[in-house]
């Protein structure tokens, strides 16, 4: 692929659409800007030699438009001198050095044209790359933050976890069991402050008893 055919599809990429495709769009995103990153070194280089072209046209130019009035001050010299067959001789040069001069001008139209739309695509480039670079950050963030998210999903669903929380539960009736135990060691057997605090709660049973018999006799 040459490298302005290139060039154009990068420019006329749709970075959005490449990355939707991609399986693995933070490794797509890399290799985008290393195309981008190449092919401006390339632009730049080819730029560089363009620039240098329509200088050399423009010398060549120069010293071909030199050399028409150089060749017009000769015929009006030989003209002066009664020296016609000079003249006309003058005014044939001068005619080709014009004929040069103008077809030398077309080429570096056509040059200067080429520059400055090399120049508008390379500003083209230089937005998307750098508009690449800041989504490559934030891709980048997002791949590690999903992986570890799905690498505790995997975990949670995993048959260890089950495995672990099965176990949690065997330990707790276990515990369970143990504390039944414990307790139907206690079942009728009464301790000393268990007797009397019996016979405080009877007594209080008998006098409320008594109260209510009184109340009702007084009726």
């Amino acid at each position: 692929m040459g490298i302005f055919s290139r060039f154009t599809d990068i420019i006329n990429s749709n970075i959005n659409n490449i990355l939707d495709k991609a399986e693995d769009p933070a490794k797509m995103v890399r290799l985008i800007i290393q195309e981008m990153e190449d092919t401006l070194v390339e632009v730049r280089s080819s730029s560089a030699k363009t620039l240098a072209d329509k200088k050399e046209l423009t010398r060549r130019v120069t010293r071909f438009e030199n050399e028409v009035q150089q060749w017009q001050d000769k015929a009006e010299l030989a003209l002066s001198k009664d020296r016609e067959d000079l003249a006309r001789a003058a005014l044939i040069e001068k005619k080709k050095s014009s004929e040069n001069a103008q077809t030398l001008l077309q080429e570096l139209m056509h040059t200067e044209e080429h520059i400055i739309k090399l120049q508008s695509e390379m500003s083209q480039l230089q937005d998307k790359l750098a508009d690449a670079k800041s989504r490559q950050k934030a891709i980048i963030m997002r791949e590690k933050t999903v992986n570890s998210r799905l690498k505790v999903k995997k975990n949670i669903d995993s048959n260890k976890v089950n495995d672990a929380l099965g176990r949690f539960d065997r330990y707790e009736r276990k515990i369970d069991d143990l504390e039944g135990q414990v307790e139907s060691y206690d079942l009728g057997s009464k301790s000393l402050a268990d007797e009397i605090a019996e016979l405080e709660s009877d007594e209080k049973v008998d006098d409320e008893l008594a109260s209510l018999k009184a109340k009702m006799n007084k009726k």
